[in-house]
């Protein structure tokens, strides 16, 4: 029997606010709230937006006290309003932050720079190179953070340590240079204190802006993670990836070749657009994986000297009219030189034949030969209904 091509990396599963992560659940999608924080209602208008838009973790930046504290509010409100969806606190500095949001939050997202000592930065090259010191700066992070892991342990709420390439620590780009290894290993240690202190309840994330990096370091996290022994939850994004065009291409081209591996439990697109235009990305990229199909898929031709009708319009009437037909696989071919066998995958096929002429098939098999192409997508749609497929646009 042949392997499947696809093997999701199982991670343990961990709740989130009641929207469990991991194991056999779908890719989360989530984003981040660019208002200001103590702009209640502004940021509570966008968060809603986000989630009417299917964000399913709502992300909010507190880089003071007083942001954490109205972050309360905030998440009361979204409450008030009828949504249940988990609030998550962005934490970029002061680790008191991170407790004070961890009492009423569902999940609080860190940076391993949180807790290393910024201010004692070493004139001698060698310093971290010598396992005494290396080590003793674990043991300061390990009791740093001790305290977090209790308030979350304490109030079941999730912590995901963000790597960012951009802003790993002097103690490990002396270690491992500026490096997928050296992001892999910047999670990692804050992967073993969390295991030290039997807090599992944890996310991992190493982002870049450089897609090479971020595909490397998720590769290479889940080899160490393997080996350890280890299956948390994977958050997959590319960070600063631009806008427009630009920014699509860029996180699509980096979240997607690591789910096509099997990498990643929650995926979160950045965009410099309002967050709420990043959700659509997010699920396109899930869909053309194969990850969460969440409407139709369609496969269609370029088209060529073969063809012998207006595929172009084609594609436009098929999706029209079947376009709400979640799961379903409908190809659009030019000919029947290569159709067939490239839409071997489709549910259904829809294929030019003679000139004007369309053919339809069920799967691999022709069912229907010189259909006028005016009425083909008529007859597509009574296919779709005799093999009990169908479902009606206002039901869907």
């Amino acid at each position: 029997m042949t392997a499947p091509l696809y093997k999701r990396f199982k991670t343990r599963v961990i709740d989130i606010g009641g929207v469990p992560m991991g194991g056999d659940y779908p890719v989360r999608v989530q984003s981040m709230t660019n208002t200001d924080t103590l702009d209640t209602r502004s940021t509570v208008a966008q968060a809603i937006r986000m989630i009417r838009a299917g964000c399913e973790y709502v992300r909010i930046a507190v880089p003071g006290m007083k942001e954490t504290e109205n972050l309360k509010l905030i998440r009361k409100a979204i409450r008030k309003q009828g949504f249940a969806t988990p609030v998550i606190a962005d934490v970029h500095f002061n680790p008191a932050i991170a407790e004070l949001a961890a009492h009423f939050v569902e999940k609080v997202r860190i940076n391993p720079g949180n807790y290393t000592d910024r201010k004692s930065r070493q004139t001698d090259p060698g310093f971290w190179m010598k396992d005494s010191n290396y080590n003793r700066e674990l043991e300061i992070i390990s009791e740093k953070i001790s305290p977090l892991l209790k308030i979350c342990k304490g109030n079941g709420t999730a912590i995901r340590i963000g790597v960012n390439h951009g802003s790993l620590s002097e103690r490990i780009i002396t270690r491992y240079g500026d490096t997928p290894k050296g992001m892999v290993e910047s999670a990692m240690e804050f992967a073993r204190i969390c295991d030290y202190h039997q807090f599992h309840n944890l996310v991992l994330s190493l982002k870049a802006s450089n897609i090479r990096v971020m595909i490397q370091s998720n590769r290479l996290l889940i080899k160490e993670m393997k080996s350890a022994g280890m299956d948390f939850p994977v958050h997959l994004g590319v960070t600063e990836a631009g806008a427009g065009e630009d920014g699509r291409l860029k996180s699509a081209a980096g979240i997607g070749s690591l789910l096509a591996d099997g990498i990643g439990d929650t995926i979160r697109v950045s965009i410099t657009e309002d967050p709420e235009f990043e959700i659509p990305v997010a699920f396109g990229i899930l869909q053309v994986t194969g990850i969460r199909i969440t409407r139709t898929e369609f496969i269609s031709c370029p088209s060529c000297a073969r063809t012998l009708f207006n595929i172009q319009e084609a594609v436009e009437d098929v999706k029209a009219a079947t376009g709400h037909l979640k799961g379903l696989r409908i190809a659009v071919m030019g000919c029947i030189v290569n159709g067939p066998g490239e839409m071997a995958d489709a549910n259904y096929g829809y294929v030019g034949g003679a000139r004007g002429k369309v053919m339809l098939y069920k799967g691999q098999t022709l069912v229907r030969k010189n259909i006028p192409e005016g009425k083909a997508v008529g007859e597509l749609i009574a296919l779709i209904k005799e093999n009990g497929q169908w479902i009606d646009p206002a039901n869907s």
